[in-house]
């Protein structure tokens, strides 16, 4: 063998890349001070491009497929070198490998509330997140454009500059889109955003040689106030009724009550059911009498201390003072409350069988309360 054999042998025969990794999008072959050797084997795999880069320009692309290097195949470094027809000389170039294939897994999401004005709601803030893919469809403006001399570029290196991309136009599609449909619709609206914005952003990005071949909204909510709002006006819508509602009320109150024992809450709750379970024994001992078939004449029996029936209860009212419930007030408490000025003829009042809340003086049983009834006028002398 002779010294050009054995300088040959050291040349790069074999080009190729093997990716182990899920997140490079370019990796620089590490050709180091080796030239590669005219005729040598260059091995493109599928969702991979390999650019040649001759002295800082770009000199040739080769999709996926086995090439071996000549003059033939490489009209661009062939031109620049100035090589002739069938000359069999080494040369250094730079090769980079590209990816082509969907990167995927990747995360965006809206840092800042995006401002809409909703037909129903008015201003209203969102928030929205979800997941996108990118791909590589023009090697050499990518690598000409972005990477550059990087020997590894990763999608972290361009995952926070779309991210950007994308909060920049997803405010105006939504806001687009909440114009023509309320909020609480667009749900059934999102796959069509999403496509919009996709296309969207593959134009803003084409010069660069990327697109967004697949964009999703997962998720486009209010803030936490707005949705605890939204929540009790849905419990208030399946109630219906204000008196089912207020005894929704105090079936929570009992369930916090019993969550925290030894609070005035629970010890006025306890209470209450005491009075409660007091009366219902108090009936179950003392029933109310049923009328009975009259009773043959018979000699009058001994005299016996009668029992009399239970009292019965009085009507607990509710009144509403500055905005918040008082009571239960027991029927012959009202007057005071009327001295007090805290019950007027305007003031709403509620008790157990009422449909809504209505002002005292429109409930024939409370007229009593606010002096007689005014007289007609006089008639005409």
């Amino acid at each position: 063998m002779g010294l050009f054999d054995a300088i040959r042998g050291e040349l790069v025969d074999i080009i190729e890349w093997l990716d182990d990794s899920r997140d490079t999008m370019v990796w620089r072959f590490p050709r180091h001070d080796n030239e590669i050797k005219m005729g040598a084997k260059l091995v493109v795999r599928e969702s991979q491009n390999a650019v040649f880069i001759n002295e800082g320009r770009l000199a040739d692309v080769f999709l996926p497929g086995t090439y071996t290097l000549q003059t033939k195949n490489m009209p661009v470094l062939s031109t620049l070198k100035g090589w002739k027809h069938g000359f069999d000389s080494p040369f250094k170039a730079e090769v980079y490998f590209v990816s082509t294939r969907q990167f995927t897994d990747m995360k965006w999401g809206t840092k800042n509330p995006v401002m809409l004005r909703d037909p129903e709601f008015g201003p209203v803030r969102l928030r929205a997140f979800g997941g996108f893919s990118a791909r590589i469809v023009d090697p050499g403006k990518f690598v000409a454009e972005l990477s550059g001399t990087d020997p590894a570029f990763r999608t972290e290196e361009i995952e926070g500059h779309l991210r950007q991309m994308i909060t920049g136009r997803l405010g105006p599609a939504l806001a687009k889109a909440s114009a023509r449909t309320p909020v609480l619709d667009l749900a059934a609206g999102q796959e069509e955003i999403a496509d919009k914005v996709a296309a969207a952003l593959s134009v803003d990005l084409a010069d660069i040689g990327v697109e967004i071949p697949r964009f999703i909204i997962e998720n486009v909510s209010f803030p936490k106030e707005v949705e605890q709002a939204l929540d009790k006006r849905t419990q208030m819508g399946i109630l219906g009724d204000m008196g089912e509602y207020s005894r929704f009320q105090a079936a929570n109150a009992m369930e916090s009550a019993a969550q925290n024992p030894g609070s005035a809450a629970a010890d006025g709750m306890a209470m209450g059911m005491g009075i409660a379970a007091g009366q219902q024994m108090a009936q179950n001992v003392n029933p109310a009498p049923q009328a009975q078939p009259a009773p043959q004449a018979r000699p009058a029996p001994a005299q016996t201390a009668a029992v009399p029936p239970p009292l019965p209860q009085q009507e607990q009212w509710f009144i509403a003072v500055d905005g918040r419930q008082q009571g239960p007030f027991p029927a012959d408490q009202l007057p005071a409350q009327v001295s007090s000025g805290a019950l007027t003829r305007q003031s709403l009042v509620w008790k157990e069988g009422m449909a809504q809340w209505t002002p005292a003086g429109q409930v024939p049983e409370l007229g009593r309360l606010f002096g007689g009834a005014t007289p007609p006028p006089l008639p005409p002398q």
